[in-house]
């Protein structure tokens, strides 16, 4: 499930959401950078290789899309995919990182850029570094920010010229 968030109106009537980024002199909302910390917290979570601090920074009912694919919910894509995933790594780093967020009411939907390094555990196998793009959307529950939907997709970074 993607959820889209549109608004069609005259400028003149409504004010565009302003934009929450990771850069904290950018946020312009205490919720947009609640909903930033939530998906840092998650960033951090893999970079900590932890997949149940991972899901954490979900609801359960939460899915995740990958690649072109249907992953399911978080609990599934942990169990299948990410946690075997994450013991195999001796560590996943994140550069470059951009965040920019939007809330309306109790949903928040944000963009994410990004490159990042897996390095693994076995010996003599290449680390992997890719460009990365991620979309999810937040929702707001008791006080409490978590991600709803979650779609990301890499590809390797373009040769130096």
């Amino acid at each position: 499930m993607i959820i889209a968030v549109a608004a069609l109106a005259a400028p003149a009537m409504i004010a565009a959401p302003a934009l929450a980024q990771s850069t904290p002199a950018l946020a312009q909302s205490t919720a947009e950078a609640k909903a930033v910390a939530v998906l840092d917290g998650y960033r951090g979570a893999l970079e900590a290789l932890s997949a149940s601090r991972a899901e954490t920074f979900f609801w359960p009912d939460a899915q995740v899309f990958e690649q072109g694919g249907v992953e399911g919910s978080i609990s599934q894509y942990l169990s299948h995919h990410l946690a075997p995933e994450l013991e195999e790594f001796s560590s996943f780093t994140f550069q470059d990182h951009v965040t920019k967020a939007t809330v309306v009411g109790d949903i928040a939907y944000a963009t994410e850029t990004y490159r990042f390094r897996i390095a693994f555990k076995t010996a003599g196998r290449a680390p992997v570094e890719r460009r990365g793009v991620a979309t999810s959307v937040l929702r707001l529950r008791d006080g409490e920010w978590r991600i709803v939907s979650y779609h990301s997709s890499t590809r390797a970074p373009r040769p130096a010229s």
